[in-house]
């Protein structure tokens, strides 16, 4: 590494992704600067691909924490059993949410549906911040919206750590 000569974007190799580039970027930026208000990458990084349905995640997948070994439940919960994905009409949509069994620690979320972008976002402070399951239990968030997915998931996913089975399909 040279100290004075900074790279950002798809120059910089994976994930290639523009919010991740600009993240980059404002780091350089920082450090040319002599600022210290950015000075490194958030731990986690969210991607989103947008098609239709949009599609978005940030942390961990289910495939990645079985190579882990990390014993982990997945929370689960469908735009279509929600009011505001049957009033926008979303039948495939679902927000799936990973924990660590061990302390419902949040370490992955998957969305798939229309504004996934937007709403992993949610999930994606969470995991910042390292927060649990009880996070959403304890939130109350606007109704009718599709952030009430997160208390449902985190729902399923606390039924499941006491023995209830989930109600929600598992190929979500």
């Amino acid at each position: 590494a040279v100290p004075h000569i900074y790279a950002a974007g798809d120059v910089v190799g994976p994930p290639a992704l523009a919010a991740t580039g600009i993240e980059q970027a404002r780091v350089a930026i920082a450090h040319a600067f002599g600022s210290t208000f950015k000075s490194d990458l958030a731990t986690v990084l969210p991607t989103g691909i947008y098609t239709i349905p949009e599609a978005s995640m940030a942390g961990e997948t289910e495939a990645s924490l079985r190579e882990k070994g990390v014993d982990y439940i997945a929370g689960r919960a469908r735009y279509a059993d929600i009011p505001r994905g049957e009033i926008i009409g979303d039948q495939v949509g679902f927000l799936k949410l990973l924990f660590r069994r061990e302390d419902m620690r949040l370490l992955g979320v998957h969305v798939m549906g229309e504004q996934a972008t937007e709403l992993v976002h949610i999930g994606l402070m969470a995991l910042l911040v390292e927060a649990g399951a009880d996070l959403f239990n304890r939130a109350c968030f606007n109704y009718p919206t599709l952030g009430d997915l997160y208390k449902y998931a985190a729902y399923d996913a606390l039924g499941q750590r006491d023995g209830i089975p989930s109600l929600q399909p598992s190929q979500a």
